[in-house]
């Protein structure tokens, strides 16, 4: 199963002052963990909920390294067996503790220190001198078989990036540290697309758009703002869904709301995931994925779903010689995505034009996708 990436602050040099911007503005753009001194703890667990590793008791995660082995405070012993982080450490998680392991990597001695400090925690923090990938590498691939997390450290987010992106697998995560309040709000970013799937969406010939009468449509509003290009996959069947565009558009009638896609009757599928799901099963609180016309994908939350009586159009379109349809509302704020990436409204919609749409040949049981003939119409 994948592990999601999760991005560390790191405020455990200077004062509180010093240290308080990075830890509110890690707080505010959805930070996993903070990396603290011991006299810091408290206040943070009253700024908000947020775990905490510290080499203190009381952390959420101890940390084991820092002012030690790990740092280069003490001497490495030659013998990695007599080591006193690795014996602090094998000792607290043999109590239950959630423990990481803490390592600046001076050099390859360092190295192999962290992968043996890594064979003991639940996480292992390895900070570069001036390295960037090769160390990396090594300590993914020597650790990749036991269940401990790598949470490489950065300064900003083009490092972050190289770090998740390693290997095929990446880092687990990434310890940021940084005085640029911008870079956190970049590397959160990063985190938050990281691992996501990128959809191939192909063009399919407008063959049908006719008015259908009444049905109870379905409008996805989410707790994030969507862009010029961005939508979400909705068809009636689930192997050709239609990139629905968002209503991200300023419009004559109406403000727009970049928060909401009208996404259609409440029959259809939406991709969510790895998966389809009804339009109708939506709640708020359920994950949706945000697709954009490039195929890039990002995860949303949903805040709202209303369901209401519309009037509705049937849009048919041929891909690869096979019809897909889905039903939308009969207004000019609902749009699909064309073929040059820009939103067209489905009142001006007409046979001939070309819209964006994903395609599978394989069929779909309960949203998953599997080798059988199922037909839809």
């Amino acid at each position: 199963m994948k592990k999601d990436k999760t991005v560390w602050i790191k405020a455990d040099e200077g004062t509180w002052e010093e240290n308080k911007p990075r830890i509110t503005t890690g707080l505010e753009s959805g930070a996993d963990c903070v990396v603290l001194n011991f006299d810091d703890i408290k206040t943070v667990r009253n700024l908000g909920n947020i775990r905490i590793a510290a080499p203190d008791i009381d952390a959420d995660i101890i940390l084991v390294g820092k002012g030690g082995e790990g740092d280069g405070t003490k001497k490495l012993p030659a013998d990695f067996e007599h080591s006193g982080d690795i014996l602090k450490a094998s000792r607290l998680s043999g109590e239950g503790k959630t423990i990481a392991g803490y390592v600046i990597i001076k050099n390859k001695k360092y190295e192999e220190f962290a992968l043996e400090l890594g064979k003991v925690c639940d996480y292992l923090l390895v900070i570069g001198t001036d390295w960037k990938v090769i160390p990396l590498e090594n300590l993914i691939a020597g650790l990749q078989k036991l269940d401990v997390q790598i949470i490489a450290g950065v300064r900003d987010a083009q490092e972050a990036k190289l770090a998740l992106e390693t290997l095929e697998h990446g880092s687990d995560g990434v310890l940021l540290d940084t005085d640029d309040l911008s870079e956190i709000k970049k590397v959160i970013t990063i985190r938050d697309r990281s691992g996501m799937e990128k959809i191939p969406l192909i063009k399919a010939r407008v063959t049908k758009v006719k008015q259908v009468g009444m049905g109870d449509r379905v409008c996805v509003d989410t707790a994030s703002l969507m862009v010029l290009g961005e939508g979400m996959l909705i068809g009636s069947q689930s192997n050709g869904l239609f990139l629905v565009h968002s209503e991200s558009e300023e419009s004559p009638y109406v403000a727009a709301r970049p928060f909401r896609v009208n996404a259609g009757a409440v029959h259809a599928y939406i991709r969510v995931g790895e998966k389809t799901r009804y339009l109708s099963e939506l709640c708020a609180g359920d994950d949706v994925l945000v697709v954009d016309s490039g195929g890039e994908t990002r995860p949303a939350v949903v805040g709202r779903v209303k369901i209401e009586r519309r009037p509705l159009m049937l849009v048919e379109a041929d891909v690869e010689g096979t019809k897909i349809k889905t039903l939308l509302q009969n207004a000019e704020t609902i749009k699909l995505v064309g073929a040059d990436g820009k939103p067209v409204p489905v009142t001006a919609l007409k046979e001939g034009d070309e819209v964006l749409v994903y395609f599978e040949a394989a069929a779909r049981h309960f949203g998953i996708k599997i080798e059988e003939t199922i037909i839809e119409k």
